[in-house]
Protein backbone atom coordinates (compact mmCIF):
# COMPACT_ATOMS: atom_id res chain seq x y z
CA UNK A 1 0.00 0.00 0.00
CA UNK A 2 1.22 3.52 -0.74
CA UNK A 3 1.52 5.66 1.76
CA UNK A 4 1.63 9.57 1.29
CA UNK A 5 3.09 13.07 2.78
CA UNK A 6 0.89 16.24 2.08
CA UNK A 7 1.55 19.69 2.12
CA UNK A 8 0.09 22.76 1.61
CA UNK A 9 0.72 26.24 2.18
CA UNK A 10 -2.10 28.80 2.74
CA UNK A 11 -4.01 28.99 -0.82
CA UNK A 12 -3.81 24.70 -0.91
CA UNK A 13 -4.91 24.23 2.61
CA UNK A 14 -8.69 23.88 1.93
CA UNK A 15 -7.87 21.48 -0.98
CA UNK A 16 -5.31 19.48 1.40
CA UNK A 17 -8.52 18.86 3.64
CA UNK A 18 -10.49 17.65 0.82
CA UNK A 19 -7.44 15.26 -0.43
CA UNK A 20 -6.42 14.38 2.89
CA UNK A 21 -10.69 13.26 3.53
CA UNK A 22 -10.39 11.25 0.13
CA UNK A 23 -7.22 9.28 1.09
CA UNK A 24 -9.32 8.34 4.25
CA UNK A 25 -11.79 7.02 2.64
CA UNK A 26 -9.16 4.97 0.49
CA UNK A 27 -7.20 3.96 3.63
CA UNK A 28 -4.39 5.38 2.61
CA UNK A 29 -1.97 5.98 5.18
CA UNK A 30 -1.11 10.22 4.86
CA UNK A 31 1.47 12.03 6.56
CA UNK A 32 0.32 15.73 6.96
CA UNK A 33 3.32 18.21 6.87
CA UNK A 34 1.26 21.35 7.42
CA UNK A 35 0.06 24.29 7.47
CA UNK A 36 -2.63 23.89 9.69
CA UNK A 37 -4.80 26.98 8.51
CA UNK A 38 -5.34 29.45 5.91
CA UNK A 39 -2.94 31.99 8.02
CA UNK A 40 -0.05 33.10 5.29
CA UNK A 41 2.79 29.72 4.87
CA UNK A 42 5.94 29.49 3.31
CA UNK A 43 5.38 27.03 0.81
CA UNK A 44 9.03 26.43 0.19
CA UNK A 45 8.95 24.96 3.57
CA UNK A 46 6.71 22.82 3.49
CA UNK A 47 7.73 21.17 -0.17
CA UNK A 48 11.02 20.42 1.89
CA UNK A 49 8.97 18.72 4.62
CA UNK A 50 7.25 16.76 2.24
CA UNK A 51 10.30 15.74 0.18
CA UNK A 52 12.05 14.72 3.37
CA UNK A 53 9.15 12.20 3.96
CA UNK A 54 9.52 10.69 0.83
CA UNK A 55 13.57 10.94 0.57
CA UNK A 56 13.50 9.57 4.16
CA UNK A 57 11.33 6.59 3.18
CA UNK A 58 8.22 8.22 5.30
CA UNK A 59 6.15 8.08 2.64
CA UNK A 60 6.12 6.82 -0.92
CA UNK A 61 5.09 9.67 -3.11
CA UNK A 62 4.17 12.70 -1.89
CA UNK A 63 1.24 15.48 -3.30
CA UNK A 64 1.83 19.59 -2.74
CA UNK A 65 -0.75 21.85 -2.68
CA UNK A 66 -0.13 25.85 -3.54
CA UNK A 67 -2.41 28.20 -5.24
CA UNK A 68 -0.96 27.18 -8.51
CA UNK A 69 0.85 24.19 -7.87
CA UNK A 70 4.09 25.94 -9.57
CA UNK A 71 5.81 27.31 -6.45
CA UNK A 72 5.66 23.59 -4.43
CA UNK A 73 6.98 22.79 -7.81
CA UNK A 74 9.34 24.72 -8.18
CA UNK A 75 10.53 24.63 -4.15
CA UNK A 76 10.34 20.46 -4.56
CA UNK A 77 12.96 19.95 -7.29
CA UNK A 78 15.34 21.87 -6.36
CA UNK A 79 15.88 19.21 -3.71
CA UNK A 80 17.91 16.47 -5.19
CA UNK A 81 16.33 12.71 -5.67
CA UNK A 82 12.88 14.46 -6.39
CA UNK A 83 10.93 14.45 -9.20
CA UNK A 84 7.82 16.95 -9.02
CA UNK A 85 5.23 16.73 -11.91
CA UNK A 86 2.61 19.94 -11.42
CA UNK A 87 -0.84 17.82 -12.24
CA UNK A 88 -3.81 19.98 -13.59
CA UNK A 89 -5.78 16.77 -15.11
CA UNK A 90 -5.65 12.97 -14.66
CA UNK A 91 -3.79 12.52 -18.03
CA UNK A 92 -0.82 14.95 -16.68
CA UNK A 93 -0.57 13.14 -13.48
CA UNK A 94 -0.54 9.63 -15.01
CA UNK A 95 2.11 10.70 -17.08
CA UNK A 96 4.07 12.21 -14.50
CA UNK A 97 4.18 8.93 -13.02
CA UNK A 98 4.40 6.66 -16.26
CA UNK A 99 7.03 8.82 -17.78
CA UNK A 100 8.80 10.93 -15.40
CA UNK A 101 8.87 8.75 -12.15
CA UNK A 102 7.77 11.67 -10.64
CA UNK A 103 7.47 10.88 -6.69
CA UNK A 104 5.67 14.10 -5.53
CA UNK A 105 2.91 16.06 -7.62
CA UNK A 106 2.16 19.24 -7.27
CA UNK A 107 -1.71 20.78 -7.84
CA UNK A 108 -3.03 24.35 -7.32
CA UNK A 109 -5.70 24.45 -5.00
CA UNK A 110 -6.58 27.91 -6.69
CA UNK A 111 -6.66 26.24 -10.21
CA UNK A 112 -8.33 22.87 -9.80
CA UNK A 113 -11.60 22.01 -10.35
CA UNK A 114 -12.80 20.49 -7.12
CA UNK A 115 -14.80 18.01 -9.98
CA UNK A 116 -11.88 16.72 -10.72
CA UNK A 117 -9.57 15.94 -7.77
CA UNK A 118 -10.49 12.53 -7.01
CA UNK A 119 -9.38 11.71 -10.75
CA UNK A 120 -6.00 13.78 -10.65
CA UNK A 121 -4.91 12.16 -7.10
CA UNK A 122 -6.13 8.19 -8.09
CA UNK A 123 -4.33 9.01 -11.53
CA UNK A 124 -1.28 9.81 -9.63
CA UNK A 125 -1.22 7.13 -6.60
CA UNK A 126 -2.30 4.08 -8.95
CA UNK A 127 0.22 4.94 -12.17
CA UNK A 128 3.35 2.87 -12.56
CA UNK A 129 6.42 3.89 -14.02
CA UNK A 130 6.94 2.31 -17.67
CA UNK A 131 10.82 2.28 -17.20
CA UNK A 132 12.25 0.90 -20.57
CA UNK A 133 13.04 4.44 -22.81
CA UNK A 134 12.39 6.75 -19.92
CA UNK A 135 15.28 5.23 -18.36
CA UNK A 136 18.23 7.08 -19.57
CA UNK A 137 16.12 10.26 -19.50
CA UNK A 138 15.89 9.91 -15.92
CA UNK A 139 19.69 9.13 -15.10
CA UNK A 140 20.46 12.20 -17.09
CA UNK A 141 18.05 13.96 -14.95
CA UNK A 142 20.10 12.74 -12.09
CA UNK A 143 23.62 14.00 -13.40
CA UNK A 144 22.07 17.31 -13.64
CA UNK A 145 21.31 17.31 -9.92
CA UNK A 146 25.01 16.02 -9.16
CA UNK A 147 26.57 18.87 -11.12
CA UNK A 148 28.51 21.51 -9.95
CA UNK A 149 27.78 24.94 -11.85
Amino acid sequence: MVRVAIGSDHAGFDLKQSIKALLARLRIPCEDAGTASTDSADYPDVAEAVAGAVLGGRADRGILICGTGIGMSIAANKIPGIRAALAWDEASAALGRAHNDANIMAIGGRTTPSGSVEGIVRAFLTTEYEGGRHDARLAKIARLERKDT
